[in-house]
């Protein structure tokens, strides 16, 4: 059985989680500094999406990777088909995320030396209940319909890509082809289907099931029931009820969020609200900043200088010694010639007296009679 590890049983309190992992305290001070210069400081209340909006439902015991969701939703944005065809396994080598020719990506986990099962899982925009790439938008693209998706108008779209870096699941990705027209693309949840009765293509082309659309509320009891059912089979949460205020995207887990490229121990609060306090600091901040970097300036000057006066220094004492040095080898080679000098006259007088002497020891011989 699947059991939720103590350390997050410790952090519930009141229904969400008390405790903020570094990556969501990352995510709210990025989200905080991207929205700072549109969203109010004051008091967010919890936003709990609107009653009866539409939701999609990922078992991931029951996806087989065959992709075809891909290919449906390629067709239906009217975008080039994946280059990898059905039943093409080596698609799965590396770890991919959605981009501008793929808005939803199917992504294998396990079955490697340790002989791990093997588990498939979607990966697409989440369509938050309080979308944080809408707080961070300052013209307003992106908005939150009641039916459920988070739809973006790219006519105001100035380019930023705010929203792709705030994104906590790395579910935007953007046209780089015109720069003229910037364009941020991403799964729409198919809301041109959905408004006209019709099921997401995603759903409709899932030959197992493992894509269940249908009313949030009602795919949560699904899974729930799934959960008391079968323990064995799912990890005991169903990912995207709570998670950061919710997701339209709902995903019944096999295994640990962490093991299937999701982030672990999310706070239940939404980002939006996650930012509130870093927003609250923006006036006093304001207020300081002038200051702060004026004594930063003149404080990084004085370090430049005594750090210019340090290396003058420096260089002053390797001048000093290197001419010691030098001074130390003149002496040395100066004091070696003499003594080579000396030795050479010596043994130069030696020889002259040898010759000398042999000499006159030659002619008194030849004096004799």
């Amino acid at each position: 059985m699947h059991r939720l590890p103590q350390g997050r049983k410790e952090a519930r309190q009141g229904g969400r989680f008390m405790k903020l992992s570094r990556r969501g305290f990352i995510a709210g001070v990025s989200a905080g500094a991207l929205a700072a210069g549109t969203a109010r400081a004051g008091a967010h209340k919890r936003f709990r999406g609107y009653p009866g909006r539409m939701g999609l439902l990922h078992d991931t015991t029951l996806c087989v990777g065959c992709r075809s969701c891909e290919f449906a939703c390629t067709e239906v944005n009217d975008l080039p088909p994946p280059t990898q065809p059905v039943g093409d396994t080596r698609v799965f080598e590396k770890t991919r995320g959605p981009s501008d020719k793929l808005y939803t990506v199917v992504n294998r986990y396990g079955g490697g030396a340790g002989g791990s099962p093997v588990v498939f899982r979607k990966h697409q925009c989440m369509h938050c209940n309080e979308p944080c790439c809408a707080s961070v938008c300052f013209v307003k693209a992106f908005t939150k319909t009641p039916e459920g998706p988070v739809l973006y108008d790219p006519s105001v779209c100035v380019g930023c890509r705010y929203c792709v870096f705030a994104c906590p699941y790395y579910a935007l990705a953007y046209e780089y082809g015109n720069p003229a027209t910037p364009r941020v693309v991403r799964c729409t949840m198919c809301y041109p289907r959905i408004i006209k009765g019709q099921v997401p293509a995603c759903a409709e082309a899932c030959p197992t099931g493992a894509i269940q659309y249908g009313p949030r509320e009602k795919l949560i009891l699904v899974a729930r029931e799934r959960m008391r059912k079968w323990p064995d089979k799912y990890y005991p949460e169903l990912f995207g009820e709570n998670e950061y205020g919710g997701t339209s995207w709902l995903t019944l887990l096999a295994r640990p969020p962490e093991q299937l490229g999701l982030p672990a121990d999310l706070p239940y609060d939404p980002l939006p609200n996650l930012t509130t306090n870093f927003l609250s600091m923006a006036p006093l901040v304001a207020a300081i900043f002038p200051g702060m970097l004026g004594g930063f300036h003149a404080f990084a000057k004085r370090k430049q200088k005594v750090a210019e006066e340090k290396m003058r220094q420096h260089e002053a004492e390797l001048k000093r010694r290197h001419e010691q040095e030098i001074e130390k080898l003149e002496r040395r080679y100066r004091s070696q010639l003499e003594a080579l000098g000396e030795q050479a006259r010596k043994e130069y007088e030696r020889r002259l007296q040898a010759e000398q002497k042999a000499a006159a020891a030659g002619g008194g011989k030849e004096q004799q009679p």
